[in-house]
């Protein structure tokens, strides 16, 4: 069984998304999560290592992006190239502790990408969180797009849809 988070089939679909960015540290990278006109989103921008920048991402908050039953989440994506990172939090605030796992694309095609629960790795601020707890998806409560890693320059990720799945073969 497949839950469908956000479809990016409206422009409504990206407004409740923020970018986050290393400016937050002093950094320079900008992103953002526009509507395509096509009928997807893009998260887009411009990785920067200067002032100790290296990283972009965007956010959205919803209360339910999972359930006891999800066993992974599975994206449609078209990508550039690089490596990106979906990021979970089962906490409402700004700062925390993410659950990310990394996923690169294929290049110019759409495809569905699957991210099993397992593949989550805690993490805060760019170091890995060995002491927190596993990740319990009816406990997700933010959902986020991120570029790091040393990737610097412009990046563009063509995003359809994110949906918690509950079997993996409903993902293939």
């Amino acid at each position: 069984m497949t839950t469908l988070i956000y479809c990016f089939d409206t422009p409504a679909s990206t407004q409740n998304w923020h970018a986050i960015d290393d400016g937050v540290m002093g950094g320079l990278s900008v992103s953002r999560l526009r509507f395509d006109s096509a009928g997807h989103a893009v998260f887009e921008g411009d990785v920067s290592f200067e002032n100790n920048g290296g990283f972009a991402s965007v956010r959205a908050s919803r209360l339910e992006l999972g359930c006891a039953d999800t066993v992974g989440y599975v994206l449609t994506v078209r990508g550039d190239g690089h490596t990106y990172k979906l990021n979970l939090r089962t906490d409402s605030g700004f700062d925390g502790v993410n659950y990310q796992s990394a996923f690169t694309p294929a290049l110019g095609v759409w495809c569905r990408t699957i991210l099993p629960l397992a593949s989550f790795e805690p993490s805060f601020r760019g170091r890995k969180v060995k002491e927190a707890p596993p990740l319990h998806a009816e406990m997700v409560s933010q959902v986020g797009l991120m570029i790091s890693d040393k990737q610097a320059g412009g990046f563009r990720l063509m995003v359809k849809n994110i949906e918690a799945v509950s079997s993996l073969t409903f993902a293939s």
